[in-house]
C-alpha cells in the first residue's frame, strides 16, 4: 500500500510546479526577441525615390521612404526619411535623417552647407563629416544607384552610435 503524500509535500510540488510554468511562460517572448534576427532578418530593399530628373545636381533635399525592417502595425513610423543630393548628371549621395550620435533629425541647412543636430548640438560638413559636437562619426550612408531612369537607394537598418 503506498503512502499517502503529505500535504506539505503535496504544496511543495505545487509551488515548483507553478515557478516551472511561470519561468516557462516567461521565456517565450524573451527566447523570441532574442531569435528573431536569425528567424526572420532585416532585408536590405532599394527604394524608388523617383525620376532622376526632379534633382537638381548640387541640391540637398529630403526624401521620404518606407522602413525596411517595418512591422505591419507600425502604421505612420513605417516611414522615414533620408537626405539625398544629386552629385551630377549620373551620381546621387544619400544620408541618413539621424544624427550618428544619438538618432535625432538633423536638418540640412542650404546657406551655410551643414546638417545640424538640434538636440545635442552636432554639426556635419556637406559631405556627412563632423564638424563639430558630440557625434563620434559621420552621417551614415545609404548606397545610391540610377536604374531605368529612377533613383533607388538601398535600405538597412542603421546603427546608432
Amino acid at each position: 500500500m503506498p503512502t499517502p503524500t503529505s500535504r506539505r509535500r503535496f504544496l511543495n510540488w505545487v509551488c515548483l510546479g507553478g515557478t516551472g510554468i511561470a519561468g516557462a511562460v516567461l521565456s517565450v517572448p524573451v527566447l523570441a526577441y532574442l531569435l528573431s534576427p536569425l528567424i526572420n532578418p532585416n532585408r536590405n530593399v532599394w527604394r524608388d525615390l523617383g525620376p532622376v530628373d526632379q534633382y537638381t545636381i548640387g541640391d540637398t533635399v529630403k526624401v521620404n521612404f518606407e522602413e525596411p525592417s517595418a512591422l505591419p502595425w507600425a502604421g505612420q513610423t513605417a516611414q522615414t526619411a533620408a537626405w539625398l543630393r544629386r552629385e551630377d548628371q549620373t551620381s546621387f549621395t544619400a544620408f541618413a535623417v539621424n544624427c550618428a550620435h544619438l538618432g535625432c533629425p538633423v536638418s540640412w541647412e542650404a546657406q551655410p552647407k551643414l546638417f545640424l543636430c538640434p538636440c545635442h548640438g552636432g554639426v556635419y560638413y556637406a559631405d556627412g563629416s563632423v564638424a563639430g559636437g558630440p557625434p563620434p562619426h559621420g552621417l551614415f550612408r545609404y548606397d545610391s544607384r540610377v536604374q531605368n531612369g529612377h533613383v533607388q537607394i538601398q535600405t538597412r537598418p542603421l546603427p546608432v552610435g
